[in-house]
């Protein structure tokens, strides 16, 4: 089976989390067999992950304007036209935004399948015109695609209750059990010490809840503790530098994006992870802290309460004094290392549903 891929950044070693999705389905894909291909956004190869091919997988790369508003739908446009010239047996294409393109590559005679990683226009860095795309290209995605894969049930629920589409296939994010780090060398380059610091990763858009969570360690007053955020904005703006400069205030330590060992390193030896988002899919750094055995704080939006999570990990959103209360019973309860089921975000299991799903998109469907 010839597979197409669009919609993300890229891999291997792009931040954001479709990515990292990505980057771990594919290449299990690939090893079953099948000939796949991820077309990257070129704006974002350098010389650290130039590349044809990472580990099975082809990569492409096509031209992208690096502009919020308009990476997305240009370079999926192109690589719509480019799957079509490869004679893809199927396109599949990640996130909402990208899909909007979906009734183009259905026009070309192309089988679809489109991944709903979730609402992106709750997210507050989007215009009125941006969610106006992003909303289009969900109604569009959901409404043309051959079938349509969702990664919780919360997003299940918005697409059967808007749109009446009732058979998508839920297939969960997945996780790697992480392998312990032979040093703790990076950490301690920081400045911190095991077990002495709280960790938080993602991007350093608003939706993250970044603010609220430096606020409540500042109201905390720790001596001994510190706050770790990794990662950083793709694209600076007020907010990312109206973060950093609280952060430096409250004496956070920012990381950057990291991977690999690095990122292995801060996880395993963190006391707390902690997610204070007002907008998820479904989380893939809380899954990997979950893999590192941290205890967790988090946000009490639908999209984070699943199932192996226990109510006292919860605060409701945007509360920062019910977030430093929460941090603080925690550190002092020191649950870390803590055990949780994580079967169901294999993914093996979920490299050969999503095959399933593609047989079933070239076996008919909508």
């Amino acid at each position: 089976m010839k597979i197409v891929v669009t919609g993300t950044r890229g891999i291997p070693d792009i931040s954001g989390g479709v990515e990292t999705h990505c980057e771990n389905l594919y290449p299990r894909i690939a090893a079953m067999g099948h000939d796949v291909t991820v077309i990257r956004r070129r704006c974002y190869v350098d010389e650290g992950n130039r590349r044809e091919e990472y580990k099975g997988v082809k990569l492409v790369d096509l031209y992208t304007p690096r502009k919020k508003s308009l990476e997305a739908i240009i370079h999926t446009f192109l690589a719509v036209i480019k799957a079509r010239r490869m004679k893809a047996d199927v396109l599949h294409v990640h996130a909402i935004g990208p899909s909007i393109m979906v009734p183009l590559a259905r026009m070309l005679g192309m089988k679809v399948v489109m991944t709903n990683h979730g609402p992106d226009y709750d997210r507050g860095k989007w215009g009125r015109m941006a969610k106006l795309v992003l909303k289009t290209g969900e109604r569009w995605g959901t409404r043309f695609s051959n079938r349509v894969i969702v990664i919780s049930t919360v997003i299940a629920g918005i697409l059967r209750d808007k749109y009446g589409r009732d058979d998508t296939d839920l297939i969960y994010n997945g996780v790697n059990r992480p392998a312990t780090p032979g040093s703790d060398a990076y950490i301690r380059s920081l400045g911190l010490e095991p077990g002495k610091y709280i960790v938080t990763i993602g991007r350093f858009v608003k939706e993250k809840g970044f603010h609220d969570l430096i606020a409540a360690y500042r109201k905390l007053n720790l001596k001994d503790i510190k706050l770790a955020i990794a990662g950083d904005s793709d694209h600076p703006d007020q907010y990312s530098e109206e973060l950093k400069r609280m952060g430096r205030e409250a004496g956070v330590v920012f990381t950057g994006f990291i991977k690999g060992d690095k990122l292995n390193q801060l996880g395993h030896n963190a006391a707390l992870f902690v997610l204070p988002s007002y907008h998820e899919g479904l989380p893939i750094a809380l899954l990997e802290a979950m893999s590192e055995e941290l205890d967790v704080v988090v946000s009490d939006i639908p999209a984070n309460r699943i199932k192996e999570l226990e109510a006292g990990d919860f605060f409701p959103v945007g509360d920062v004094d019910a977030l430093a209360g929460k941090i603080k019973d925690k550190l002092e309860r020191g649950a870390t290392p803590r055990s949780y089921d994580l079967s169901n975000y294999n993914w093996d299991r979920i490299a050969e549903a999503t095959v399933k799903v593609y047989e079933k998109a070239l076996g008919g469907g909508k």
